[in-house]
């Protein structure tokens, strides 16, 4: 290749390598869960674009690594369990390296004003 082909090419390939990199962000996993009340947590997930996800894989699983529950996302993309008695995260996963986790300690009180995915 000529040297201003080199370029090109070069140019044309840092642009690609962008856009699928742009590509890839567009659909990464986001979950949050809340306490609906004492004993019940609610999470849902979506992509950070904001759409639903229903039918998705989420599980929750103890620090020991035992999977406490393998389920999908139910029509309004979420998930609702009773809290397990011992340490655990939920594990939000939609396909290889699209993973993301909450921990126990960052699941949320309910707040005062709940979204209505949050709603009983």
């Amino acid at each position: 290749m000529h040297s201003p082909d080199r370029r090109i090419f070069r140019r044309l390939l840092s642009v690609c390598a962008a856009c699928a990199s742009l590509h890839v962000a567009a659909h990464e996993p986001v979950a949050r869960c809340v306490m609906l009340d004492t004993q019940t947590v609610r999470c849902r997930g979506a992509n950070n674009d904001g759409q639903e996800m229903p039918g998705a894989r989420m599980e929750v699983i103890a620090h020991s690594g035992e999977t406490l529950l393998d389920a999908r996302l139910d029509a309004r993309s979420t998930l609702t369990f009773k809290q397990p008695t011992q340490p655990f995260y939920v594990l939000f996963d939609i396909g290889p390296g699209l993973q993301t986790v909450v921990e126990q300690e960052e699941i949320l009180r309910s707040p005062v004003r709940r979204a209505r995915w949050m709603q009983k």
